[in-house]
């Protein structure tokens, strides 16, 4: 599970941890990257820190497009799972943003921007 721990308030990983483990999944098949700050950090750590070579991306299909395009140019093999999308009150405010973001990760890949923070290896069992 990666995403945004960057502040004491806000912490991504441990709130999708919790919600697999009331689904059913075992806690000892979790593994969390606290510094997916962005889909870039979390595509680039997946390999350079976890070791992965492929990886299951589940996320809205506006986010699991743009993260396979990332994931591609850093030689990590993905697929990815469209999740229920967000309601329509939230569809054009998140769009404008999605444009955005594309736009930031082409320029990304040609700039070979890499994650803020990579740090040490984990080993995943």
């Amino acid at each position: 599970m990666s995403g945004d721990n960057s502040r004491k308030d806000y912490d991504e990983p441990s709130t999708f941890k919790s919600d697999l483990i009331q689904l059913g999944v075992p806690e000892t098949d979790i593994y969390l990257d606290y510094a997916g700050f962005r889909t870039l950090d979390s595509v680039v750590r997946a390999k350079k820190i976890f070791g992965l070579e492929n990886v299951t991306i589940i996320s809205q299909k506006f986010h699991n497009e743009r993260a396979i395009y990332l994931a591609e140019n850093f030689n990590l093999n993905a697929t990815a799972f469209n999740a229920k999308d967000v309601s329509n009150r939230y569809g054009f405010k998140t769009k404008i943003r999605e444009y955005l973001a594309r736009t930031k990760a082409v320029i990304d890949v040609i700039m070979n921007k890499q994650p803020k923070y990579l740090g040490p290896k984990v080993e995943i069992s």
